[in-house]
């Protein structure tokens, strides 16, 4: 894989910093897109009361109690062209990036590791995974790898219409009926219908950007987890590593992605929010600081040092990176 995820370049030093730049076409097209789809919008949803709590949904800042909904309906909205928005968030290269995340985890239990339980199997918690892209691999990869044939994979999603994605491609895969795969309608926030450590390995792969409240999933990950059980998250991040490299990829996310999104899917809003998601996620230090902030123990990390400087793998120049996070034993 190394040759498909290289390693971050050396950054390069210019005179101003680079780290919120935007060029000023981007930023028109910004603009341009909040004020086009605040117009589209009553005027009560426009209003946010002075004692409200709000949070942001792309560039725009919505009731705590909104988000969930509007997110909801983007999710419906791309449902059926799921994996041609992958293809257009990540130049295509979001197949490798997820193959090379499951690998990276090794679901499944090793013969050698079941002599005396032979039908053990590992139990997967893939949140946010509605069309089965991360749930489908970890199936293959212990089945194939790991000669497992017992783990399994509970498939969860705040959205139905992603599930019913999920779950029409299962019903025509070889692990239909086998017992492997259940589906859980959820939001990862309070994943109440999963017993609390219960899980020994959950991942979230391009999803987590969307919750409302990142911390709260985080500690409820925490929570379902097994003493050793591992979180591993799989996300965009909202800076690549080379400034100028981090100038064309801004142009093209923002330039490009919600054109293109009209085009082939006559939604360029659903996309403009998701580039715009990505900007509002935290940088690779700071998530990794909130992964450590619900408990986990973080690879490579002195739990004793009070700044987070390892724990996540940068993706192609930093474009995606992997998060992991341990609960103690």
């Amino acid at each position: 894989m190394a040759s498909f995820i290289p390693r971050a370049s050396k950054r390069l030093r210019l005179g101003a910093p680079s780290s919120q730049w935007i060029c000023n076409d981007c930023r028109r097209t910004f603009a341009s897109s909040i004020q086009s789809r605040q117009q589209q919008q009553p005027a009560s949803s426009q209003r946010v009361g002075q004692d409200e709590k709000t949070t942001h949904f792309g560039y725009q800042t919505v009731a705590e109690d909104l988000k969930a909904g509007r997110v909801r309906d983007v999710f419906s909205s791309v449902a059926s062209n799921y994996d041609t928005m992958n293809d257009l968030m990540s130049l295509g290269i979001h197949r490798l990036w997820k193959d090379h995340f499951v690998r990276s985890l090794n679901p499944g239990i090793p013969p050698s590791s079941r002599t005396h339980h032979p039908d053990q199997g590992m139990k997967i918690l893939d949140i946010a995974g509605g069309t089965g892209d991360i749930a489908f691999r970890h199936l293959d990869h212990s089945s194939t790898i790991n000669a497992d044939h017992h783990t399994s994979v509970i498939v969860s999603d705040i959205n139905p219409d992603m599930l019913a994605e999920g779950r029409k491609r299962f019903a025509a895969s070889p692990y239909h009926a086998t017992g492997r795969v259940s589906f859980l309608e959820a939001n990862a926030e309070e994943l109440g219908a999963v017993e609390s450590g219960s899980i020994d390995l959950y991942t979230v792969a391009f999803g987590i950007r969307n919750f409302t409240h990142k911390q709260n999933a985080l500690e409820e990950a925490f929570r379902v987890l097994k003493p050793g059980g591992v979180f591993a998250c799989l996300e965009f991040t909202p800076q690549l590593s080379n400034p100028l490299l981090n100038a064309v990829y801004k142009r093209w996310s923002f330039g490009a992605i919600p054109l293109i999104g009209q085009i082939v899917a006559a939604d360029r809003d659903s996309y403009q929010y998701l580039v715009e998601s990505i900007e509002r996620f935290p940088s690779q230090q700071k998530f990794a600081g909130m992964i450590r902030k619900a408990g986990f123990l973080i690879p490579g990390q002195d739990p004793k040092d009070e700044v987070v400087r390892s724990g996540w793998e940068d993706l192609t120049m930093g474009i995606a990176a992997i998060h992991k996070g341990v609960k103690p034993a």
